[in-house]
Parts: structure tokens; C-alpha cells; sequence
């Protein structure tokens, strides 16, 4: 993108005078004295540019960035189309604001509304939201759409990311509702606590699917007993999983949310990322944040608005049921562009990669006493446990270049594998820990 070069003195004085003032102390003359800078700031002299890139190429050669990477557990490493980085760093997208002047912001409405169009589709649902600030939140935002007089009791499987659980406990606990942790049986949901637990109180049942150890839950089941309570479903999934998988729909969700970050966003040291949220039309007037329309203006042309936006977050804070008024805008043209790209074919494709990979190396694992903890169908995450101690595992693989799994605990591995992962890496990989072994 182009640089942003401060405006000259020269520039600064032809303002002032155009506005009336002859310095910068008459244009700050009504400002009480005490509040304003005596003296310098204490900050050093600025650097020419060329030193900066100097400096900060210094400092980045500190990280530690590794060329294979077993590890996901939320953040995954995927192969990114060139084409995500050259559409989002396009000025006029990278640096667009907020569009409530649909008039001038029709690019961006319209890449909204694309997304949109997009995130309903591969969830099976009527209706998406312009995004949200991330999975966690999207998930924290859903159970909070659930919440009626009579219902205010969340059932929260045990098995979704704790952080997805922590930040449903903090909201939860803000709007007066309930958190009821299901626990997990064999690396599962316990459906039949489901079934003892819910009842006229219960608002909602939340589900990870694949879970946090990447195991396919019975989600079909869980969706009958939630629906038969008369309760809300809500299913958080990996996207990347979807291109295999049923969507959320065919499960039987009302809503479905997820981290969008497997997507065409990198892993980035965390951020920035985006949760998506869709739902079926019932409930779309209890969806958070912003939603983009098409309409035809007077002379049926085509047109892209912000809709549904007579909200409570906006007008009348103290009856809102969200307080989500903006979206992640450019993370989710980003989404846009990779599903573009990759199309229905290649999100199949992708998803098939990663769950013949992660099979391939669990089954090698499992060959050198990495065992499988769980007898159940995954995704592209497993968990494995060993009588090698976890962190001397780990420290073997980044010893020769490889970011190994998540440890759980001093036995327990969390392990992944993407497309990205090939046959020579994870057989590398399996050596190393042979060799440990």
C-alpha cells in the first residue's frame, strides 16, 4: 500500500490561516491552561525510514517461526491464495471506515454482503451477520439470543474451547444467565446428562463440532433432545470442516458460529480474526452486530445498505441485548476472497486433505506408543497419550524446526494436521519421536 507521509509545515500554516488562525496556540487558546504540553515530549527523534526497516527487522528476527507446525487447538496454519493479500491490502479496502453512508461505500457494502451470502451458504442457514470480533464472542453472542423471560439457563458442552467457555461465563454472567457445564464421556459430549439436565428453564445447548479434541460429536441426537425441551441449538464449527461435514442446518441448528481464521487468515500471533454467526430467518431479528441488504434504487439499479439497523445497541442502549455495532471488515472480505478462490470444490478438497493427513498421522503415531486417547471418528485433531513425557516430546520436534502439538497435560498431545502438512513432514516428525521414544 502507499506510505503516510505527515503534511508539511508549509501545509499546516495554509490551514491554519484558511480557518483564521495565525499558530497552533490561538487554535488551542479556549483549552485550560493546565491541561496543556509545557515543554517537549519526552519521546527520542524520530528515524528516517530506512533506518526503522533496520531496526524492525532487528527486532522480528527474535521470533521463532517454524517451518512445519503440528499444532492447532483454535489457530491453524493453512495454505493462503495469493489473491487473499493482493484484493485486502488494496487501499481503498484497507483503509475504509465504517459504512453508514451506504452512498459512498458501496464496495465495501457489497463484500459484506458477498460474505454474508457465503457464510450462509456453507452453514446451511437463512441469514449471516456482517461478523463478529471472533469465535469466543460469536459464540457468547448466540447464547445471549437465546434468552427469553422463562429461559435463561445455557447447557455448555464441557468439550468447546475453554476460552469459547470462558467467554460465554462472562457474558453469561453479565445478562443474568445461567452457565451449565455438560461434561464430557470418552471424548464426548455426555448426551444422557443432556438429558437429565434440560428442562422449561433451559435457554439454549452449545456445542463444538468437531470438539476441542477434534472428535465428531452426535450432533443429530443433541439437536433432537434440545428441540424436544423447546430449547435453542447452537453448533460452533470449524469452517474448513464444512466442505466434508453437514452443515449446521442439516444437524438441525439454529445457529451456527465459528471462527473464521482457518479462512484466509494466518495464525499472526493471534489476531486479528472473525467470528461468523448465522441462523435460520425465525431468529434473525435477535442477530447481533450488522447485516448488509440488497435493495433497487429509483432506477433499479442495484444497491447494498445496511438493514435491520432500527437496533437497541444503537438507539436505546440500556434495552440492547448486544452491544455489537461494528463488524471485522476486512478479515471478512479476506474470508470472502478465499472462498472465492478455493470454491466449493476446493473447501472439499482442503477438508479432505486435512482429515487423510491427520488420519495418516495418527495411525503412525500410534505404530511408536503415541496411542489414540479416544475410539471415536475425528476431524483433523487427536489426542494421543505415551509414557514419553509431553515436554520431552516437544522439545525434541522444535529442536529440529517442528512446532509440535498442544500438550494437555504430562502425557496428553492435542495434535493437528492441515493440507499444508505433507507426507515427508510427518513422517520426519514421527521419526524424531521414535527415536525419543
Amino acid at each position: 500500500m502507499g506510505k503516510y507521509i505527515p503534511n508539511t509545515d508549509a501545509e499546516q500554516k495554509a490551514m491554519l490561516t484558511e480557518i483564521g488562525f495565525s499558530s497552533f496556540e490561538d487554535l488551542f487558546a479556549d483549552a485550560p491552561k493546565e491541561v496543556m504540553l509545557k515543554g517537549e515530549l519526552n519521546i527520542p527523534s524520530g528515524l528516517s525510514e530506512l533506518q526503522v526497516r533496520k531496526d524492525m527487522t532487528k527486532i522480528a528476527e527474535k521470533n521463532v517461526i517454524f517451518p512445519t507446525i503440528f499444532r492447532g487447538a483454535g489457530a491453524y496454519r493453512h495454505f493462503i491464495p495469493s489473491i487473499v493479500k493482493s484484493v485486502i491490502t488494496k487501499e481503498n479496502f484497507l483503509t475504509s471506515y465504517t459504512p453508514y453512508q451506504a452512498e459512498t461505500s458501496q464496495g465495501v457494502l457489497q463484500s459484506i454482503y458477498e460474505y454474508q451470502t457465503m457464510i450462509a451458504d456453507i452453514t446451511g442457514m437463512d441469514v449471516s451477520n456482517a461478523s463478529i470480533y471472533d469465535g469466543a464472542s460469536g459464540a457468547a453472542e448466540a447464547v445471549a439470543m437465546c434468552r427469553e423471560r422463562k429461559r435463561k439457563k445455557a447447557l455448555v458442552s464441557a468439550l468447546a474451547h475453554p476460552d469459547t467457555i470462558a467467554t460465554i461465563m462472562t457474558y453469561c454472567h453479565g445478562n443474568g444467565m445461567d452457565v451449565e457445564v455438560v461434561p464430557a464421556k470418552d471424548g464426548l459430549t455426555d448426551v444422557e446428562y443432556i438429558k437429565k439436565h434440560i428442562d422449561q428453564g433451559t435457554a439454549c445447548v452449545f456445542v463444538q463440532h468437531p470438539n476441542y479434541y477434534g472428535n465428531l460429536e452426535p450432533a443429530r441426537e443433541i439437536a433432537d433432545i434440545t428441540h424436544e425441551a423447546g430449547a435453542r441449538y447452537i453448533m460452533s464449527v470449524n469452517p474448513i470442516s464444512l466442505g466434508i461435514l453437514k452443515s449446521p442446518r442439516e444437524y438441525g441448528a439454529d445457529i451456527a458460529v465459528g471462527d473464521g481464521q482457518p479462512l484466509g487468515l494466518s495464525i499472526a500471533f493471534g489476531g486479528p480474526y472473525i467470528g461468523f454467526m448465522s441462523c435460520t430467518d425465525e431468529l434473525v431479528r435477535r442477530l447481533p452486530g450488522r447485516i448488509v441488504g440488497e435493495t433497487h434504487d429509483a432506477k433499479g439499479r442495484v444497491g447494498y445498505v445496511l438493514t435491520l439497523q432500527a437496533r437497541e445497541q444503537h438507539i436505546r442502549r440500556e434495552k440492547a441485548s448486544s452491544n455489537v455495532c461494528s463488524n471485522q471488515a476486512l478479515c471478512a472480505l479476506a474470508v470472502g476472497v478465499y472462498l472465492s478462490a478455493v470454491g466449493k470444490e476446493g473447501l472439499k478438497e482442503v477438508a479432505t486433505l486435512c482429515m487423510s493427513k491427520a488420519h495418516y498421522m495418527a495411525k503412525e503415531l500410534e505404530k511408536i506408543g503415541f496411542k489414540p486417547e479416544y475410539k471415536t471418528e475425528f476431524f483433523h485433531e487427536f489426542v494421543t497419550v505415551s509414557d514419553v513425557s509431553s515436554e520431552k516430546a516437544l522439545k525434541a520436534l522444535e529442536d529440529n524446526g517442528i512446532l509440535g502439538g498442544y500438550p494437555l497435560d504430562d502425557k496428553r498431545i492435542l495434535w493437528c494436521c492441515t493440507e499444508v502438512n505433507g507426507k515427508c513432514c510427518i513422517d520426519k516428525a514421527v521419526s524424531i519421536l521414535k527415536e525419543v521414544k
